[in-house]
């Protein structure tokens, strides 16, 4: 009788993308520390050489898994509606996008920048793209200064919706963002 191999033979993108959320489901489960090559390979049902094969190192891994959720979370600009910063509030503060176990996943990345170049370089991609995508829904001429004040106010919202999500629920920090977008932006709706 055949016997049923161990692991199933995938196209590159496609492993490399269940190598991605792998990945993520052992942050989820166990912040950093479950970062391991032996979780992650165990979580895929993969060998282990397999992450240095399509990624060249942990660290290079980890930069995919930024990289990939930063593109999960953040529309594009041509995704949004009009007025296209109130889809974008109505997006960010989805429960999708804001729900404890997401953001306790950024909370676990945003932790390892400094110490890793691979995803402070991904982060420094990620977070222009972001920045020019926001800065682009709102009104010259302080439309940079005013996107990176808002990424600050939504980033120590998810924060402090993580510690305590009572303190901070999407409705209340949705509005927070209004309130500081109006005086700049005059009634939006």
């Amino acid at each position: 009788m055949p016997t049923k191999p161990r692991y199933t033979r995938l196209p590159a993108p496609d492993r490399r993308a269940a190598l991605i959320a792998a990945a993520l489901a052992c942050i989820a489960k166990g912040g950093i520390r479950a970062f391991t090559v032996d979780q992650i390979c165990a979580e895929a049902h993969v060998s282990r050489g397999l992450i240095t094969h399509h990624f060249g190192s942990m660290n290079a891994l980890l930069a995919a898994v930024y990289s990939h959720i930063y593109a999960a979370s953040t529309p594009t600009l041509d995704a949004l509606q009009d007025p296209k910063i109130l889809s974008l509030l109505d997006h960010l503060f989805s429960p999708a996008v804001f729900n404890r176990a997401a953001l306790n996943i950024w909370l676990t990345l945003w932790a390892e920048i400094s110490n890793n170049p691979d995803l402070k370089s991904a982060h420094r991609t990620q977070y222009r793209a972001y920045h020019a995508m926001i800065a682009e829904t709102l009104p010259p001429p302080h439309a940079d200064q005013l996107a990176r004040t808002l990424i600050c106010l939504v980033d120590g919202l998810g924060l402090q919706h993580c510690i305590d999500p009572t303190t901070m629920p999407a409705a209340a920090a949705r509005q927070a963002c209004l309130d500081l977008l109006t005086p700049h932006l005059g009634p939006v709706t």
